[in-house]
């Protein structure tokens, strides 16, 4: 459930942050399209580093990784994004769903509810809708 979940994010997350993870899959070159992991960065500078895979479920984010153009957020070797209005809670809650997403689209049946604060309900609502998720 919903323990296993976070577990999930925080083994990820832990493997990234110790260096078991290889971030730099094509050192000196543009990001590719088959980079594994995305960084976001909130408006305090918090940043949270997750499945590029589970991240594409924001429109925008998918527009700026794959869309026409050279965007700034696909230069180095790991694509980054920062979120000047997006508080570090907010934006790790809307990281919190993207996997909970990517964990339950093809579920059938009833599937776990995903958990909210009362408190976050609106500025979840305003990222909700800047990032087409």
């Amino acid at each position: 459930g919903k323990a296993k979940k976070l577990r999930n994010i925080d083994n990820e997350l832990g493997r990234i942050m110790s260096g078991s993870l290889d971030l730099d899959e094509n050192p000196g070159s543009e990001a590719k399209e088959d980079s594994k992991y995305i960084k976001l960065i909130s408006k305090e500078g918090a940043e949270i580093i997750c499945s590029k895979k589970v991240a594409v479920a924001s429109g925008t984010i998918r527009a700026m990784l794959t869309g026409p153009g050279k965007w700034k957020e696909n230069s180095g070797p790991v694509p980054t994004i920062h979120f000047e209005t997006i508080e570090a809670s907010v934006l790790e809650k809307v990281v919190q769903y993207f996997y909970y997403k990517s964990q339950h689209d093809n579920t059938q049946g009833p599937i776990e509810k995903f958990d909210i604060e009362l408190g976050q309900i609106i500025p979840l609502l305003i990222a909700a809708n800047y990032l087409d998720t």
